[in-house]
């Protein structure tokens, strides 16, 4: 596996590849299993896999953790190795926005609502990045985590409004063996906090059953996950909402598109989760 750290280079590494397809799975480090199961999916989808390691200034708010966002590049060049990467392209925030950059790339509507309500300016920096990974990689696919729901809506639209011929793959949640979905800032919970997040699993599970047995009132449903969810006293609700898994748009009847969307802060960690609520994830 190579690292690439210049931009060029990573243009000329993709440029050198007439006829192969190649995979691009978008990252900001950090790497736990649900980073490689993504990996490994790019790999049975093309000949190269490239994983951008890229901690996005952009996309973090005045108050958010950019600066103490895990990193570890020593280790996670050792856990690439093992996913089947070819390239690991990891770029220095001088590189990628070199000089004064004035250009930013916006998704209206999708971004309004959800994550974007509560993190102005967020998705304009990741529809900014992906946009100039997008244009460095030159990729045939590219592969995110369905964990950020909004993210690949924002990715799918950008990349279709802008005519890209890129495939967009949306991967399965990667959940620990307890139902805690995987991210890079589980890190931040102590043993206690780490035990109040497994309450967004289980009022998923709950959920599902609800609808299962006849729910079908959205805004009933959501008052009945905001209560559950706070009978824990160390979670402090973002958001509880109930949209179509693409158009993000509010569904107050429940359909197969239908998915429970979730945000929470246990302490100062921000998690975040989702299930389709009808049709199997």
């Amino acid at each position: 596996m190579d690292l690439i750290e210049s931009p060029a280079a990573m243009h000329s590494w993709g440029q050198d590849k007439p006829g192969q397809t190649i995979a691009l799975v978008p990252t900001m480090g950090a790497f736990h299993e649900g980073h490689l199961c993504l990996m490994r999916h790019a790999a049975e989808l093309s000949d190269r896999v490239v994983v951008s390691l890229f901690v996005n200034p952009l996309q973090f708010g005045p108050r958010e953790d950019l600066a103490r966002y895990p990193r570890n590049l020593a280790r996670d060049l050792e856990m690439a190795a093992g996913a089947r990467v070819d390239v690991l392209f990891a770029p220095k925030a001088d590189a990628m926005y070199a000089g004064e950059s004035l250009t930013r790339v916006r998704v209206d509507e999708l971004t309004d609502t959800l994550c974007g309500a509560s993190r102005p300016g967020h998705f304009d920096g990741v529809a900014t990045v992906v946009a100039k990974l997008f244009n460095i990689v030159a990729p045939q696919v590219a592969v995110f985590g369905r964990k950020d729901l909004q993210q690949l809506a924002v990715i799918r639209r950008m990349t279709a409004d802008l005519n890209w011929a890129i495939e967009i793959v949306g991967h399965p949640i990667v959940r620990e063996a307890d139902g805690l979905a995987m991210s890079s800032r589980n890190i931040y919970l102590s043993p206690a906090e780490r035990g109040s997040a497994l309450a967004l699993h289980r009022v998923i599970l709950w959920a599902r059953e609800r609808v299962k047995a006849g729910q079908s009132d959205a805004a009933a449903l959501i008052a009945e996950v905001r209560t559950r969810l706070l009978h824990d006293p160390a979670i402090r609700i973002d958001y509880v909402s109930i949209v179509h898994e693409r158009h993000l748009v509010y569904t107050p009847t429940l359909n197969r598109d239908s998915v429970l969307a979730l945000a929470v802060f246990i302490g100062s960690t921000r998690l975040i989760d989702n299930s389709l609520l009808m049709a199997e994830e």
